[in-house]
C-alpha cells in the first residue's frame, strides 16, 4: 500500500482547563482544598483574601476559610490477646528494629547510634558525678514539659532520682530509648547486647562493654526501669506488664497472689473466656473468679500510650445540618469556605493596559476569575447534593441508624441532575455536622437487604440492630450469629448468618464465645 493523506471529520469531548480545574477542586478534601488555595494565592498576584467580612467587597468573592474543626482522636489499638481481654480490636503494631530512628533526638543526646554511634554515652561515660548527671538530664528534658513529654523523656527524667551508678544509668537510658510507644521492650536481649557493644567505646573506665556480664547488666537495668512510673513499663509481654501492675498493688489487695498466678500462666485461657477451665486450674468459685477478672481488666495493658499523643486529626465539616421549624435544613459551613477576590485595582490596570506586560497579566486575571467561579461552584454542588441526602435520610436524623434507608449514588444523581461520578467526588472526604455527630457524606449510602414484605433494609440499619441486640443480651448467654439471624427474621429482615458475622466483625464485636462472662 502506498502512503496517503486522508481528511476525516469526527467529534470528541475535550476538557477545557477551566473544567479540569473545577473537577480537581471538587474532589479535594477540605485540607487539600486549603493547600491548593494557598498555592494559587502564592502564584497569582491578582488573587487576595477578603478580610472585610463582605464590606466593600467586589462581586468576585465567596465565603470565609477557617482552620477550626472537630477533633477525632485515633486510637492505635492493642494486640490480639489484649483485644480479647479488653474488647479493643485494633491491632498494636510491634516495634521493629527498623523503627529505632524514631528517637533520634534522645539517642543523639546520649550518643546512641546515628552519626554518633561510636560515641555512646559521651556525656556520661567520663566518670561524672551524680550532680552533673542530674543537671544534664534536666537540661535536656526539663524544657519539654510544657510541650508534652514523650514516654522516653518521662522515664529519662526519673533516672537522676535513682541511686544507680553512671554506667547503670547509661544502660538504663539505652533500654528506654528502645521502648515502643506502648512502653514495651520488644527487642530480643541478645540483639540489644550486640547493638550496645557496636555503639559503645571499648572501655569507659568502669568496665569493658564487651564483657560477659553485659547481658546481666541489661537485665538489672530493665528491672530498675520496670519500677519507674508508669507502672508496667518496660515489660516484654502483656503477661509481664499486667504482673508488674499487680505486683505494685498493696499486699492487702484481695486475691492479689492468685491474680499474679493467672496472668503469668493462664492469661490465654482467660482471653478465651474458658471460665470452667480457669476455676478448675485455680480452684476458684464463680465469685472469686469474677473478682479476679475485674481486677485484671482494670489494669492498663499499654501504660505508655498516655504520653506523647500527637497524632490528632481534625475534621472541618463542610455542611451543617439543623432542624428548623420541624424540617431538617442543610447549610454550608462558613468556617470551611474561603473568602477570595480578584484585586479590583490591578484588574482595572490590566484591562486599560495595552502593552506586552498587560497582555501577559491578562491570562492570570482570567485564571483568577476562573478560580473564584469554580470555588463557588464547588460549594454550590456540595450543598445541592447534601440537601438531597438530607431529604432522603430525614428519618435517620429523627430516629438514628435503625431508620437509615438504602441509598445509592444513582438516586442522588438523578435528583440533582448530575453524573454518578460527580456525586462520588462530592461525597468523598466531605463531612456533615449533625446533632448526631460528624459523618462523611459517603456514610449515608449503602447496600440493602431484602425483607419479607418485598421491601429493602439498609445495611447500616442492620448493623445498628445487631449492636442493640448485643448490648441488651445476657452476658452469661450471649447471642450467637444464628440466634441473631432468627431474631431479625422474626422482624421480617432476611439476612444470612455469614452476613451477620461480617457486619459484627466490621463493628469490632467479638463472637459469642468471647463475649461470655461470669
Amino acid at each position: 500500500m502506498k502512503p496517503a493523506l486522508h481528511l476525516r471529520q469526527s467529534q470528541h469531548l475535550a476538557l477545557t482547563p477551566q473544567l479540569q480545574q473545577s473537577i480537581r477542586l471538587l474532589q479535594l478534601s477540605t485540607p487539600e482544598f486549603n493547600q491548593e488555595l494557598e498555592k494559587f494565592l502564592q502564584e497569582n498576584p491578582l488573587l487576595e483574601r477578603d478580610d472585610n467580612d463582605g464590606q466593600d467587597a467586589p462581586d468576585e468573592t465567596v465565603a470565609k476559610l477557617g482552620d477550626d474543626g472537630l477533633p477525632e482522636r485515633i486510637d492505635m489499638g492493642g494486640n490480639k490477646l489484649t483485644d480479647q481481654l479488653y474488647g479493643d480490636n485494633n491491632e498494636r503494631q510491634d516495634f521493629q528494629p527498623t523503627q529505632i530512628d524514631a528517637q533520634d533526638d534522645i539517642r543523639d543526646e546520649y550518643g546512641f547510634g546515628g552519626e554518633r554511634a561510636g560515641e555512646f554515652g559521651d556525656q556520661f561515660m567520663r566518670g561524672q558525678s551524680g550532680g552533673d548527671d542530674e543537671r544534664n538530664f534536666n537540661d535536656v528534658f526539663g524544657q519539654t514539659q510544657e510541650a508534652g513529654l514523650t514516654l522516653q523523656q518521662h522515664l529519662l527524667q526519673q533516672l537522676p532520682l535513682t541511686s544507680l551508678s553512671t554506667r547503670d544509668r547509661q544502660i538504663a537510658a539505652f533500654l528506654i530509648v528502645h521502648l515502643d510507644d506502648d512502653g514495651y521492650l520488644t527487642y530480643d536481649m541478645d540483639d540489644l547486647v550486640e547493638l550496645l557493644q557496636a555503639n559503645s567505646p571499648a572501655d569507659d573506665g568502669e568496665g569493658n562493654w564487651s564483657g560477659a556480664h553485659l547481658r546481666d547488666e541489661l537485665n538489672i537495668a530493665l528491672r530498675h526501669i520496670q519500677h519507674l512510673d508508669p507502672t508496667g513499663v518496660g515489660a516484654r509481654s502483656l503477661s509481664e506488664c499486667l504482673d508488674l501492675q499487680i505486683e505494685a498493688l498493696p499486699a492487702v489487695t484481695p486475691y492479689r497472689l492468685v491474680a499474679r498466678a493467672l496472668v503469668k500462666d493462664h492469661l490465654d485461657v482467660l482471653a478465651q473466656r474458658d471460665f470452667v477451665k480457669l476455676k478448675k486450674l485455680l480452684r476458684l468459685s464463680d465469685e472469686e473468679l469474677k473478682t479476679i477478672r475485674a481486677l485484671i481488666v482494670s489494669l492498663d495493658p499499654k501504660p505508655g500510650r498516655v504520653f506523647g499523643v500527637s497524632d490528632i486529626r481534625y475534621i472541618v465539616p463542610d455542611v451543617i445540618v439543623k432542624k428548623v421549624r420541624g424540617r431538617w435544613r442543610a447549610s454550608l459551613n462558613e468556617e470551611a469556605m474561603p473568602k477570595l477576590r480578584v484585586n479590583k485595582f490591578y484588574a482595572n490596570l490590566i484591562q486599560k493596559s495595552r502593552d506586552a506586560d498587560g497582555k501577559g497579566l491578562s491570562g492570570q486575571l482570567q485564571e483568577a476569575r476562573w478560580l473564584v467561579k469554580n470555588i463557588q461552584q464547588r460549594f454550590e454542588t456540595i450543598l445541592k447534593v447534601t440537601e438531597a441526602i438530607v431529604e432522603n435520610q430525614r428519618h435517620f436524623f429523627d430516629h438514628g441508624e435503625v431508620a437509615m434507608r438504602p441509598l445509592v449514588l444513582r438516586e442522588i444523581a438523578e435528583q440533582v441532575g448530575l453524573h454518578e461520578s460527580t456525586i462520588s467526588r462530592v461525597t468523598t472526604q466531605k463531612y456533615m455536622l449533625t446533632p448526631r455527630g460528624v459523618f462523611e457524606l459517603k456514610y449515608f449510602f449503602g447496600s440493602s437487604v431484602a425483607t419479607e414484605s418485598g421491601g429493602a433494609c439498609s445495611a447500616t440499619a442492620i448493623r445498628a440492630l445487631i449492636k442493640q441486640l448485643v448490648e441488651a443480651e445476657d452476658d452469661q448467654k450471649p447471642l450467637s450469629d444464628s440466634k441473631i439471624v432468627d431474631v431479625l427474621s422474626a422482624q421480617g429482615i432476611l439476612v444470612a448468618r455469614r452476613t451477620i458475622a461480617k457486619y459484627r466483625e466490621s463493628m469490632h464485636i467479638q463472637p459469642a464465645s468471647l463475649r461470655k462472662s461470669l
